[in-house]
Order: C-alpha cells, then structure tokens, then sequence
C-alpha cells in the first residue's frame, strides 16, 4: 500500500481523547473505524442504531473519496446476538448486491451500556 495517508475526522469528542480518526485513507484503500449511533440513539433498537451508524460510515467514506459501492469488508458487533437479524437488515439495505465480505461478532459491552451495535468498514476505491 503506497500513497499520502490522510485522516478523516468527524469531529467527535473521542477522536481526541482516544486519539484515532474516523477514516483513514492510504492510496486506494480506506479504513473507517469502528462507528456506533450517536447520542440520541439512547432507546431506538438494533436497527434503528445500525442505520444511524452506516450513515456515519457513508460520510466518512464520502470525505475520503470513496462510495459504499467501494466496500469490500465489513466486521459488525453486536451486544445480543438476539438483535443479529435487525442489525442484517440494515446491512443488507446498505450493501445490497454489492455484498461485502463480513464479520458478525458477539461482544460483552459498548463504550455506553444503550449501544447495541458498532460497524466497521474497509474499501478499496480509485487512487488518491
């Protein structure tokens, strides 16, 4: 992987604390950290979280050039393997045909107890 690094950043208070950025993106290949539904999120269900996050995912994704059609993996925790299906729903939405290659995993806990899901992505799109 060869290219300019630049960093994706947006604006959350635990970038600076935790010291990461939101994305990042080395020539082709963009990374974005794993992303959960803001605050606001506190009572809405596994779907309704997986949206809020995929669509912080989606401008991340676009500040760094790239489209979800550009996603080639996707590794997704849940708190309760119970919200799998709602949580598959709004990946399937999501990606559709495009049909990432990904991970679902199990998990004990989020940074805050109502978060029930965290996303992650990773695409390869045109040189920087």
């Amino acid at each position: 992987m060869s290219g300019i690094r630049r960093n994706i950043s947006s604006g959350g208070a635990y970038e600076s604390i935790f010291g990461y950025s939101r994305a990042v993106r080395v020539g082709s290949h963009v990374h974005v950290s794993g992303t959960c539904a803001p605050p606001g999120n506190e009572n809405n269900d596994a779907y309704v979280q997986a949206r809020a996050a995929l669509e912080i995912i989606g401008r991340a994704l676009t500040e760094a050039g790239a489209t979800f059609n550009d996603v080639v993996r996707t590794v997704v925790y849940i708190m309760d393997i119970k919200d799998a299906e709602l949580v598959a729903k709004a990946h399937l939405e999501t990606f559709g045909a495009i049909r990432p290659a990904s991970t679902l995993v199990q998990i004990t806990s989020a940074l805050r107890p109502w978060q029930r899901v965290e996303i992650e992505a990773y695409a390869i799109c045109g040189d920087a």
